[in-house]
């Protein structure tokens, strides 16, 4: 597993992003880890995770595209982040864009906030984590209805490598077949494991033998 990787899970740990324990999730599943982006609340948070994307995002997809595009409202500040730390680590000027939820008919008018797409433009789409693969089901058409781009994939921070509510495949998954875009995660619940499975982090171990066997069943049920 890459360095980055490792820094990676151990910071979302750090920053109270993923925890482990007993969560019910909006689908009513009961899970044994929950990750919360919106922990991330801090100016050093923000400029480690736009590294740790940017880092991703160079390694699936090079530098071979125009702009970074987050779905509003969580995806805003990682388009951001992202495309500054894509500046700083590889000299590479990437646009950042994003939706409004609601159209804006005065000033800077539309549905669109940062970079502007035109037509020949290759967009990669950043998002936190996907469970459903409804906000891409959104933001397809808003990114087709600009012209005629090309949308390269997707990137989010963690992969929980279970399956849809309805579908025996991956979110990520579901995606890569349904809109044929390539579909990755800065780390997988498996390299989570692999890293933190009764290992210290933080002074304490947070992947201890019962946390492991709660893992296992919630795979064995839900997994894919």
């Amino acid at each position: 597993m890459e360095n980055y990787k490792k820094e990676f899970i151990e910071f979302m740990v750090e920053s109270d992003v993923l925890k482990f324990g007993e969560f019910t999730l909006k689908s009513g599943r009961k899970s044994p880890f929950f990750m919360n982006a919106g922990n991330y609340v801090t100016g050093s948070q923000l400029m480690r995770l736009g590294e740790f994307y940017a880092r991703a995002i160079h390694e699936r997809f090079g530098e071979d595209f125009d702009i970074l595009f987050g779905p509003a409202y969580k995806g805003i500040p990682l388009a951001v982040a992202a495309s500054i730390a894509f500046a700083r680590l590889y000299g590479k000027e990437i646009r950042y864009c994003s939706n409004r939820k609601e159209v804006k008919d005065h000033g800077d008018a539309g549905i669109l906030l940062g970079s502007r797409i035109k037509d020949g433009d290759r967009i990669v789409i950043i998002e936190d984590v996907t469970t459903s693969g409804k906000s891409i089901e959104e933001t397809f058409p808003i990114l087709k209805a600009q012209g005629d781009v090309r949308i390269l994939g997707l990137m989010v921070s963690l992969n929980r490598m279970e399956k849809g509510l309805d579908g025996k495949v991956s979110a990520l998954a579901e995606i890569k077949e349904k809109y044929g875009i390539e579909a990755g995660a800065i780390v997988t619940m498996e390299e989570v494991v692999e890293h933190l499975y009764n290992r210290p982090c933080q002074g304490k171990v947070v992947i201890d033998e019962e946390i492991k066997g709660a893992l296992d069943r919630y795979y064995e049920a839900y997994g894919c």
